[in-house]
């Protein structure tokens, strides 16, 4: 077996750093510096990250042995896969390891939204009793809007369904008659838009996906819909979100994931209609251990070239 040398980044849950040492050297570094990343790399024939540590041109131009990289999560807008696909280096990712979170989290998401929970936790801390001030409204009976009808999509959309909710679905890269399968009906986006009670976004970031949910968007959305993004900041244009949340076009929204990250206490975040959380997705115990396990295996196939599961390039 090749001696191999590996990096880990950005953390990575013990049972994969052992299945990792039992055929390479694995350097632990977590929270590296750019700068640090860039003196380092050329000892290293793997790298391992999440989505804090950004693999640029400069990094691949370093990388003089590096062979694979691999993306603890989903994610993979971090890495510049042109410079791996010019460096031919093999990245892969675990895309399965955190569906079930994100769709149980964009569900607590909705629930909160819609019964105002942060409201009423901080009014029982600070001593009030808002009982009065806390009409709320189901989920039952309300349509569900899903754009992007892919592994988490389609789990929210399980989940989403036994509550009695309708789902609308929307993916242009998925056909119609494979959404209907996965429990929606199939819409146009801009279908979605005027009947959907809520909109959750699942979405990779890409060119076309940026800012797509712009000020257009929300004006061709139903007035007082709910909007949940537990997907890549970047996706809702944040300053048309705050202006639709001032005029009352949106009457709330559930973030995750913002353009930058952490975002501070901007006025979007400190807005009493948003509930904000701090890309915390994929922070489930067993989320974590599944991406640990998965991207040591794939990063391992990677560098023995086996078959792999999930390449991106």
């Amino acid at each position: 077996m090749p001696d191999y040398n590996i990096l880990i980044a950005d953390g990575l849950e013990e049972n994969g750093q052992a299945i990792l040492r039992s055929s390479a050297s694995v350097d632990d570094r977590t929270g590296i510096s750019s700068e640090e990343l860039l003196q380092a790399i050329p000892d290293y024939q793997a790298v391992i990250v999440r989505s804090r540590t950004k693999l640029t041109a400069s990094v691949f131009q370093a990388a003089s042995r590096l062979k694979a990289i691999g993306r603890a999560g989903v994610g993979i807008d971090n890495i510049d896969l042109e410079a791996a696909k010019a460096h031919s280096v093999t990245v892969v990712n675990a895309p399965m390891s955190t569906s079930l979170a994100v769709a149980e989290l964009t569900l607590g998401l909705m629930l909160a939204m819609a019964r105002e929970i942060p409201r009423a936790d901080a009014g029982m801390k600070q001593g009030n009793w808002l009982k009065k001030e806390l009409a709320g409204t189901e989920l039952y009976g309300k349509a569900l809007g899903i754009i992007g009808m892919g592994r988490i999509g389609a789990e929210v959309g399980k989940r989403a369904s036994s509550f009695g909710m309708t789902l609308l679905g929307y993916d242009p890269l998925i056909p119609a008659e494979e959404i209907a399968r996965r429990g929606a009906e199939p819409v146009s986006l801009d279908e979605l838009y005027a009947r959907a009670d809520y909109v959750s976004l699942h979405l990779p970031l890409t060119d076309a996906t940026r800012s797509m949910v712009d000020q257009q968007a929300f004006g061709s959305m139903k007035r007082g819909v709910r909007i949940v993004c537990a997907a890549r900041g970047g996706i809702i244009d944040e300053s048309a979100l705050l202006a639709a949340l001032e005029s009352g076009q949106v009457a709330g929204a559930a973030l995750d994931v913002f353009d930058t990250e952490p975002p501070g206490a901007t006025e979007l975040v400190r807005h009493p209609k948003v509930i904000a959380t701090p890309h915390v997705g994929a922070q489930t115990a067993e989320a974590q251990l599944r991406a640990s396990e998965d991207i040591a295996n794939e990063v391992l196939a990677a560098l023995n070239g086996e078959p792999l599961r999930w390449k991106i390039v």
